[in-house]
């Protein structure tokens, strides 16, 4: 551990060096976050999971920056360049911009206006108009005069006239001005606060039909400071796409005046000469190294705000609330292709499939449809039946309510974005080799409903359809923010050993994809875990990953009534000389609430344990292997708005919240396309984020307040009173991005018309 970034971390995030101390050594030691902040709270301080990942990413972030300076040092040692000011500076250096700035006169160059006017030797031409910017009397001609060199061998060497020797000479001082670290600094924290982003249409583009969804931005700008994450993805996607033209510009003046100030002084014809290399330099040079710099930083910050949103509406799809251990049947839905349905057990083994046709095709099919639903239902006393949200799915869901089955069944539409990415995958091939996409998919809609959290984990998350812009946010920054988020998720809610998927038991801490698959291989070959002692058993899951998986993963009905609950193995000493003391054994004191109360909490603390892991032992207690997640309440659409044509102005309508962006939230209301509620539509109150008042899953009521079906555009509100007369607000980035859910809706060309035509139910019930 270096001292200096503990001191330096506990600083900037404002907690006690010994906590950040502590942290850093756990991490150093193999800790995983959740484990830290679950088990060694006394360690810590009892820092949440939020502040010991940012102790973690801040220390890496420091010791890249040491890395960083110790290939420069290494650099200028090499070509023996480091003199002992210029060590001290980079010593001194704290962000990776000010290491880069000591750098810049000294980093390797390509062959530049400026190291040709040095090969013909007019470095000192430039030193002396530097020296002399204050001589009133100096004569930048005449001295010029001195380095003409008309013949020679190499051509491209001579230098013809005064004009050609002071041409060269600010060349080479634009260029230092250029590299001046404070300048440079001067510059870059005028970008910082005074830039303006500004977006343009290409030339001929503005006509393009595929150039229409980035129409918003034709002609746009704002200060870059302003600009919000969504926004400036769109706008670096229409420019990658070849629409859009950005530019991230400063005053020209206020520019210019900056770099005087530090680089000019003196009036006099050398300072004329001085003053027309900084005006070179800061155009040609310093301006467009500094908009590079800092479009790289917008992006870079653009990023962790649309990793945070997919991070946060990632945690709520995950941890929704579980149906439970059900007998499903779980149906794909489709028009003519039909509807693939399974039938799944309590613990999601597949039973049975079948392909049915309730939204196409003749009226016998229909009828054949419903009697195969009503004799599923019957032979494996189904408990709850499982829709895809996709093609067809509220037309499978009016059919299936049509068929007036019992309450206790509950009918849930089930978010199935990512499913066919599951049926394609190898983990869906190796568990079902004998069955087609179609059927992995729908026996993927089943479990979600039964266990999102233990189904989704199969998915790459960006493969859910909950971020924004997720294919232009740096991959790798993405993919590490979404694993903490998964991994935060599973150990959270605990996993069940005997049961659980390799996928899900990768997210364990302390166990990687390898060990995840030794675990399940153990299980086939010798039967269910009987104990967490026998996880020691698993080939290449050794002491330190014991350590720090056992106390999430649970094992139901095992010989140890610890052995399903949180508590870890290292506290069973401690929870059985409780059992002891209160003169009875650990089951008995998990039933007892008044024994448990009776305990001496301060009796047990010990340099190992405080207060904070006695407190979590007892809750434990009460609830052993308490699922934290909300319990399952079943939502319903509105019944007959199943397309956007079937949509009016003011109408009220329940549905879920998709999707969540700074700029708003996007509900789906059962007509195969989201809905927008704009920020400024959320609440009747000012709303800064939309995050602050819903949620990826959260049922809401909406009001329908336009419906655009050119553009496939619907915008709602939250408001207690919409003012309809007012369009919802069309800001730049608020329209759906690539990855928000919009359902593909088929139209129903049977030519049947209404599908329930008939006296269809009855003909069910007697073919039954």
């Amino acid at each position: 551990m270096n001292p200096e970034y503990i001191a330096r971390v506990a600083a900037e995030l404002k907690l006690r060096p010994a906590q950040v101390a502590a942290t850093a050594e756990l991490i150093g030691e193999g800790g995983t976050v959740p484990f830290i902040a679950r088990y060694r709270k006394e360690a810590t301080g009892e820092l949440d999971e939020v502040a010991i990942t940012n102790i973690r990413d801040r220390l890496l972030q420091l010791a890249e920056l040491d890395a960083r300076r110790l290939a420069i040092t290494k650099s200028l040692e090499e070509r023996q360049l480091l003199s002992p000011t210029l060590q001290a500076a980079l010593a001194k250096a704290d962000t990776l911009a000010r290491l880069e700035d000591i750098f810049a006169p000294y980093r390797p160059k390509r062959r530049t206006r400026a190291t040709i006017a040095k090969e013909k030797g007019l470095e000192p031409l430039a030193d002396w108009l530097a020296a002399h910017q204050a001589n009133p009397n100096a004569n930048p001609a005449a001295e010029a005069r001195l380095y003409l060199k008309t013949e020679g061998p190499e051509a491209d060497l001579l230098v013809k006239s005064t004009d050609e020797a002071l041409a060269g000479a600010r060349d080479i001082l634009s260029e230092r001005l250029s590299d001046d670290a404070p300048v440079r600094a001067a510059i870059r924290k005028l970008y910082e606060e005074e830039s303006t982003l500004a977006c343009k249409v290409l030339f001929g583009k503005d006509t393009d039909e595929a150039a229409a969804k980035f129409r918003d931005y034709f002609d746009w700008s704002e200060p870059l400071k302003a600009v919000p994450s969504h926004r400036l993805l769109a706008m670096r996607r229409g420019e990658k796409e070849g629409f859009l033209m950005l530019r991230v510009t400063i005053p020209e003046d206020r520019g210019f005046d900056t770099a005087k100030r530090l680089f000019l002084s003196g009036h006099g014809p050398a300072a004329e000469q001085v003053a027309l290399a900084i005006t070179d330099g800061c155009k040609r040079l310093l301006f467009p190294g500094m908009e590079t710099e800092l479009r790289l930083a917008s992006k870079k910050k653009a990023d962790l705000a649309a990793s945070r949103v997919f991070s946060d509406n990632l945690r709520e799809l995950l941890l929704a609330a579980p149906l439970g251990e059900k007998r499903t049947l779980a149906i794909d839905p489709g028009f003519r292709s039909g509807c693939k349905t399974v039938v799944l057990d309590a613990q999601g083994k597949l039973l049975h499939n079948d392909v049915i046709y309730p939204t196409a095709g003749s009226q016998a099919q229909l009828v054949e449809a419903a009697r195969t639903v009503l004799t599923l239902i019957e032979k494996f006393n189904i408990q709850a039946i499982a829709i895809g949200n996709g093609t067809a799915g509220r037309e499978t869901e009016t059919f299936l309510r049509k068929l007036k089955l019992p309450p206790a069944i509950a009918i849930v539409m089930v978010n199935e974005s990512g499913a066919s990415i599951y049926s394609a995958s190898d983990a869906a091939r190796e568990e079902f080799p004998n069955h087609d996409l179609t059927v992995r998919g729908a026996v993927s809609i089943g479990r979600r409903l039964m266990d999102p959290l233990a189904e989704l984990v199969k998915i790459d998350p960006k493969s859910i359809g909950v971020g924004q812009y997720q294919h232009d946010v740096e991959q790798t920054l993405l993919k590490h923010t979404l694993d903490d988020c998964v991994q935060s998720c599973v150990n959270g809610v605990g996993v069940e050993l005997n049961t659980a998927s390799k996928q899900l038991l990768s997210y364990v801490s302390g166990l990687n994809a390898t060990t995840a698959e030794n675990i399940v291989a153990f299980r086939h070959a010798n039967g269910p875990f009987l104990s967490r002692a026998d996880l020691k058993k698993v080939p290449r899951l050794g002491d330190k990953a014991f350590e720090q998986a056992a106390g999430f993963l649970r094992i139901r009905g095992a010989p140890h009534p610890l052995d399903s609950s949180a508590v870890h193995p290292e506290r069973y000493p401690l929870v059985e000389q409780m059992a002891r003391d209160a003169h009875c054994s650990v089951a008995d004191l998990i039933r007892d609430d008044k024994k448990r109360a009776a305990l001496p909490l301060q009796h047990y603390v010990s340099p190992d344990v405080g207060l904070p892991t006695l407190h979590d032992i007892l809750a434990e207690l009460a609830k052993p292997g308490r699922d934290p997640r909300q319990q399952f309440a079943a939502f319903a659409f509105a019944e007959g708005v199943e397309k956007p044509t079937d949509l009016t102005v003011g109408m009220k309508l329940p549905g879920l919240v998709t999707n969540v962006a700074a700029f708003g939230a996007f509900v789906d209301i059962g007509v195969h396309q989201d809905g927008l509620v704009h920020v400024s539509q959320l609440a009747d109150h000012f709303i800064k984020d939309a995050s602050e008042v819903v949620k990826v899953g959260q049922a809401v009521t909406v009001t329908v307040t336009e419906v655009d079906l050119p553009r496939n555009r619907i915008a709602l509100s939250m408001k207690a009173k919409p003012d309809f007369e007012k369009k919802s607000p069309k800001t730049p980035g608020s329209a759906a991005p690539s990855n928000a859910r919009p359902h593909t809706s088929k139209p129903n060309n049977t030519g049947l018309g209404n599908p329930f035509g008939g006296d269809w139910f009855s003909q069910a019930q007697q073919r039954k």
